[in-house]
């Protein structure tokens, strides 16, 4: 097995789509003269805002942000995971939270709606996702090489049979796009992010938004790639950029065979993913 170089790009978008997608391009095409081979961004790589100015400069798949992307990913001939967009949906008022995986020739290959939406108090203010967004209705995992990746974003990792779910389906790399609130994130982010890692002996890739605008302001940022034993391999600083690493699936394989906890589940007393 060979290594795969990744990259996660950390952004802070705000409400001007195209400046966004113009910052988008220039780390994405920096990343990938670094070498990498598969690029992750962040969840709402498009816009950030609020509702009504989502539901304005929400597009569909395909469309122009998809198109943007696919673009990018025929001039660098990487991998392109977009962390998410605002898919607008023609049979429902409510958006799509969408991630869209790219392969080097510019083909859409995969495409996953958000499965939890976020409604909490968080801080004494009330975040209600499900209002403005639709849930996702399905899982997805794409390969990539010798990769593959179980998708999922955001809010999403609280759910932990979510990744055995994925995990059962034969990921080894999970891919977490983020605009993590920066409240619950001090104390929740890298906590859970390690503890997906560790638990399904997989590789966490955590593109996350910083600072901007909308209900979910601030962001967090710390974009981190883990490895499988859960140790943190890139951070990102608190500020827009890119991080690299290079996966070994062979170190995953070697793990899970020395500590086989995949293997000692007791079906007999809780269900298990098939």
């Amino acid at each position: 097995m060979s290594t795969t170089r990744v990259a996660l790009v950390q952004l802070d978008s705000g409400r001007d789509r195209q400046t966004n997608l113009d910052q988008l391009e220039h780390w994405v095409l920096a990343a990938a003269k670094d070498g990498a081979q598969v690029i992750v961004t962040p969840e709402y790589s498009d816009v950030r805002g609020d509702t009504e100015w989502l539901q304005q400069n929400a597009t569909p798949i395909p469309g122009l942000v998809t198109e943007h992307m696919a673009s990018l990913a025929r001039r660098t001939g990487a991998w392109i995971h977009l962390g998410s967009m605002h898919e607008r949906r023609p049979d429902d008022h409510r958006l799509g939270n969408t991630s869209v995986t790219f392969s080097p020739d510019g083909q859409i290959v995969a495409q996953y709606r958000k499965v939890h939406l976020y409604d909490a108090v968080v801080n004494g203010l009330e975040y209600r996702e499900s209002d403005d967004f639709c849930h996702g209705e399905h899982l997805q995992n794409v390969q990539v090489g010798e990769l593959n990746l179980g998708l999922s974003i955001c809010y999403d990792m609280r759910f932990a049979e979510l990744f055995r779910t994925l995990r059962a389906r034969g990921a080894n790399v999970l891919v977490v796009p983020a605009a993590f609130n920066v409240h619950t994130g001090r104390d929740h982010w890298e906590v859970l992010l390690r503890a997906r890692a560790i638990e399904n002996q997989c590789y966490v890739l955590a593109a996350a938004q910083i600072g901007g605008p909308g209900p979910a302001m601030p962001c967090l940022g710390r974009s981190m790639i883990i490895d499988p034993w859960g140790t943190v391999l890139a951070c990102m600083p608190d500020q827009a950029g890119y991080i690299c690493a290079d996966l070994d699936p062979a170190r995953v394989q070697g793990m899970r065979e020395s500590l086989p906890a995949w293997q000692h589940r007791r079906g007999d007393l809780y269900p298990i993913p098939s």
